[in-house]
This record gives C-alpha cells, structure tokens and sequence, in this order.
C-alpha cells in the first residue's frame, strides 16, 4: 500500500493516477475528502487526516509500505504555513514511516537550503535533513518551479516585480514521472534525484508564451519591487515573489540527469499546450 499525502493537488494528482495505473494499491491522505472526488483512476482508499496532526497518521499507516509525500503549505485553505506543512508536517511522516518500516518518497525543491531567502527553500531543507537523518529508507525529488501552476497564476495576475530574473521551470508531469520512478525503484533508495526544464526564461518570456499559446494578447502588467518591499514584512507571498524577482533561480537539468536520463524533458511550449486542453471544459 502506497500512502500518497498531498494526492489532491497539482502534482499528487498525477502521480496517484501513475500509480494506480501502474497496479499499486493506493491511499490519498487528505484533510477534505471532498477534494479527492475527481480523484475517479480507479481503486483507491481516501484517509482523512492532516500531516500537522500525527495521530491522523498514525491511523492511515495500516499496511503502508511506500509514503509519498507531496504537500506544500506555501498556500491554501486551513492557515498552512511551509513551516508547519513542509518541515513539521513532514516531520510527522517521516517519523511515522520510520515506526512503520516504510519507504518515503519526498517532493522537495531546487535549492532548498538553510539560508534561502524564500521560507518554502529553507522548510524543504530542514524537512530533508530530517528524512537523511531517520531510519526510514527515502528518495528525495527535488523540482523546479512548475511551468503550468506559473501560467496558471500569470494569467490571473500581473507579473511580480521586474519580470527579466531567468527561472528554471519544468512540467509537473516529468515531475511526477520521476516520483512515480522513486516509488518503483528501490536501487534509487539514498537518492536525491534533481529534475527541471529544458530551458530558463524569465516572468516576462513566460507570460508572453502563455498568451501565445491561449492566443490571447493583453498589455503585461507589474507590480513594482518597492511595492514587494513594503508588503514583504506582513505577507510571505510578496517576499517569496521578490525573492524570485533577484535570486539565481537558473537550473541546469540536462547535466542532472544521470539516474532519470529516459523520463522526458517535457519543452514549456508543449507544456502550456497541453495544460490549455486539459482546462477546456469536456476536453
């Protein structure tokens, strides 16, 4: 049995279809049963429980063998925060996979470290310092930042900040195809297996790309560095978007490739396209 934890979400989503797919028997733990209705691949066990609360846990590890963790507290409902969600949360999973003598598969991100600007960088890290240090075998999975959630919020909301810092942005599914891997490949146990795009484009690119590939065309919109300046002491989405808008977030994903060398590098194009069809109604 496989425990996916953050199964509803953009990445859990498809890596629960993958691996239900595949013939693993599957659990999705999640706080709302309700959002796991769309979840229809096959089946699978719904466990309500929240990776903040560790008897929830506890109650959902019956005859796992595999967790998969995929959350992210940066944002959504019930007062996430990545510290609580993404170092504590995962604290919680790691520790009760370690009674139960299971596997854990980690989602994390490129350039996690103790002293990232960005919160969500520096709670991936202590929650991989955690796992390394535990008793439960692990893979960590380590993403850059997911093209189609970026084109997403680019179509809703102006670019933040200058827009021209170059990011590394990859597609959630090779993301999920190499989670889907770590699950099935016990060699890749000890592991950190590193995957992003094929190319580094900045805000402004992207946005452009996106309304190319909607064909739609609207005047780019930003909101200024000062303006992130004077928001960033109250609300951490504006220090993430300025820290986004200054840090080296460039990757080099074809020199990273060496253990996950035939899972496709999807291009941003074809990304975007393919999201495109998948929102149509009926598609």
């Amino acid at each position: 049995m496989i425990l996916v934890a953050g199964g509803t979400g953009r990445l859990g989503t498809i890596v629960v279809s993958h691996l239900v797919a595949g013939g693993h028997e599957v659990r999705v733990f999640t706080r709302d049963p309700e959002r796991a209705r769309h979840l229809n691949e096959g089946p699978l066990e719904i466990a309500r429980g929240d990776v903040r609360d560790r008897r929830s846990i506890e109650s959902a590890m019956n005859g796992v063998t595999t967790v998969v963790s995929a959350v992210q507290g940066f944002a959504g409902p019930g007062r996430v925060t990545p510290e609580s969600v993404d170092r504590d949360g995962n604290a919680n999973l790691v520790d009760a996979a370690g009674r139960a003598g299971a596997d854990v598969v980690m989602m994390s991100i490129v350039g996690a470290s103790d002293d990232s600007p960005m919160e969500l960088f520096r709670a991936k890290h202590a929650a991989e310092h955690h796992l390394r240090a535990g008793d439960a075998p692990w893979t960590i999975v380590r993403a850059t930042a997911f093209v189609e959630l970026w084109a997403e919020i680019l179509g809703k909301a102006p670019v933040f900040g200058r827009g021209d810092n170059p990011i590394n942005f990859v597609s959630v599914r090779d993301v999920a195809a190499v989670v889907e891997r770590a699950v099935d490949r016990p060699e890749l146990r000890g592991r950190i297996l590193e995957v992003g795009g094929p190319a580094n484009v900045t805000f402004n690119e992207l946005a452009a790309l996106v309304q190319e590939v909607r064909g739609t065309r609207r005047k780019l919109h930003h909101v200024p560095r000062w303006l992130l300046r004077a928001l960033a002491p109250v609300a951490r989405q504006p220090r993430a978007a300025l820290a986004m808008d200054t840090v080296d977030m460039t990757f080099d994903a074809a020199s990273r490739r060496a253990l996950i060398a035939d899972v496709p590098m999807t291009a941003l194009r074809s990304a975007l396209s393919d999201a495109v069809v998948h929102a149509r109604p009926h598609s």
